[in-house]
């Protein structure tokens, strides 16, 4: 009788993989990590002091890095600014462009917009306490890349519902902006509000935009 051998696990170079082309080397995680706690301290100092008030020495004190590691990633504060508004930005736009483009008619449309990007800045709250804190003195940045691009989004969106019937003829460059402008200010109050009731403030912003629609249109 033969011995039985246990098989070997195979190995990544067995497959013709390479470690580093399976996964980020040690050097690559190191950046990551670096870049993440910056844009965390960031947050936090931001949400603290204000954009106008913060300084660059301020974030990195929040951080165990050192001034010139912060230089590696950034060339000032408006640019962990905006790579903070670009990171939230590609976290929701997905969510809300298959909302829309699940939706079979323009109620679904405008209520499953409005209700989905709620419910993520419910779940995002640090990155929009920030954007709040610093509404007085700077206003919201919205010509981040990632921020044009969801912007951009929306409006083909709209621009094709209309095509397809799916949505009233109404101009959708502004039907585009009117999203845009009651999103942000009804979400800024509903995060002011303990406890945050996304399913309110869904309804108001919908109630409104369906009314308005519906008067436009001559729909009951």
């Amino acid at each position: 009788m033969k011995d039985s051998k246990v098989a070997e696990p195979k190995r990544l170079e067995d497959e013709g993989v390479t470690p580093s082309a399976s996964q980020p080397g040690k050097r690559e995680r190191t950046k990551q990590a670096n870049r993440e706690a910056i844009l965390l301290a960031a947050a936090k100092v931001f949400a603290e002091l204000g954009y106008g008030a913060t300084t660059v020495r301020d974030i990195i004190r929040q951080t165990d890095l050192a001034a010139g590691t912060f230089y590696n990633y950034f060339k000032s504060k408006e640019e962990v600014f905006e790579a903070l508004s670009d990171q939230s930005a590609l976290r929701v736009r997905p969510r809300l462009r298959d909302e829309r483009v699940k939706a079979q008619n323009f109620e679904g449309f405008i209520i499953g917009s409005f209700r989905t990007f709620f419910e993520y800045a419910e779940s995002d709250r640090d990155y929009f306490n920030v954007m709040r804190r610093n509404t007085g003195a700077l206003r919201v940045r919205m010509d981040t890349p990632e921020i044009v691009a969801g912007f951009d989004e929306l409006e083909q969106d709209i621009r094709d519902g209309i095509a397809q019937g799916l949505l009233p003829d109404v101009d959708p460059s502004y039907l585009t902006g009117a999203m845009i402008g009651v999103a942000f200010e009804v979400c800024d109050r509903m995060l002011q509000r303990e406890p945050i009731d996304v399913d309110n403030a869904a309804k108001f912003a919908s109630d409104l935009f369906l009314g308005g629609l519906r008067s436009m249109t001559g729909k009951s």
